[in-house]
């Protein structure tokens, strides 16, 4: 992979993004949801160039039994589950753990969204464009909540949106979502963070400023 092809961080490949998603023409109502955590200080960018407000999409990964990185589903706000059709070809053991690690990320999407969204009225999406933003997709589970989490709310245009994507990950997006918009979709994608230069995990306290700033600042040109 050549150097010149990477972000230099999530902020740089959330300028990127918008460029691409400034093609398609988009018009309000719309909303920019950035995938906590990582899409969020994308999302921020993106918000920002396209004039649009800016909030937040609660998903988990589900990961796999003793590879928690490799995820077999996800969950959404909205009660959204997700999970990999192969896991109940597997038998019930994985199934079972599947489950159980469901209730335990649903308890964290839960204080994530208390922390996220305190003081804020309920998220409303009924009739609006929704730009989903993050910071890359690697199995597509997440993105994929998200997507369906959007649909349930009511959403009108649902467009799915990354720096950067797997093959293998964008066919079912693609036929959940409106559109989908990518900057880069390599022959192989083996992590995300390889596409990146900076890629620092963040923490509560980081989305939750990017958020309050994506809430108040106004829209910048480009």
């Amino acid at each position: 992979m050549a150097l010149l092809h990477r972000f230099i961080d999530r902020a740089a490949a959330g300028v990127a993004l918008a460029r691409e998603l400034k093609r398609k023409g988009l018009h309000p109502p719309w909303i920019v949801l950035g995938l906590a955590r990582g899409g969020v200080a994308v999302a921020v960018e993106v918000a920002a160039r396209l004039g649009a407000p800016l909030d937040v999409m609660l998903v988990r990964k589900i990961g796999m039994p003793g590879q928690a990185e490799f995820a077999i589903g996800a969950i959404a706000w909205g009660g959204i589950t997700v999970r990999d059709p192969h896991i109940v070809r597997d038998g019930d053991d994985l199934a079972a753990a599947f489950d159980a690690r469901v209730v335990r990320e649903r308890r964290e999407l839960e204080r994530r969204e208390r922390v996220f969204r305190a003081g804020l009225a309920p998220l409303t999406l009924t009739d609006k464009t929704v730009i989903l933003v993050d910071d890359g997709i690697a199995t597509g589970w997440t993105m994929l909540a998200a997507v369906r989490a959007a649909h349930k709310a009511g959403a009108a245009h649902i467009i799915a949106a990354a720096p950067v994507a797997s093959h293998a990950a964008l066919g079912p997006i693609r036929a959940e979502a409106d559109d989908v918009v990518i900057v880069h979709v390599p022959p192989q994608l083996m992590a995300i963070g390889e596409w990146y230069e900076h890629f620092e995990q963040l923490e509560d306290t980081e989305v939750s400023r990017l958020l309050a700033k994506g809430r108040t600042e106004p829209a910048m040109a480009e």
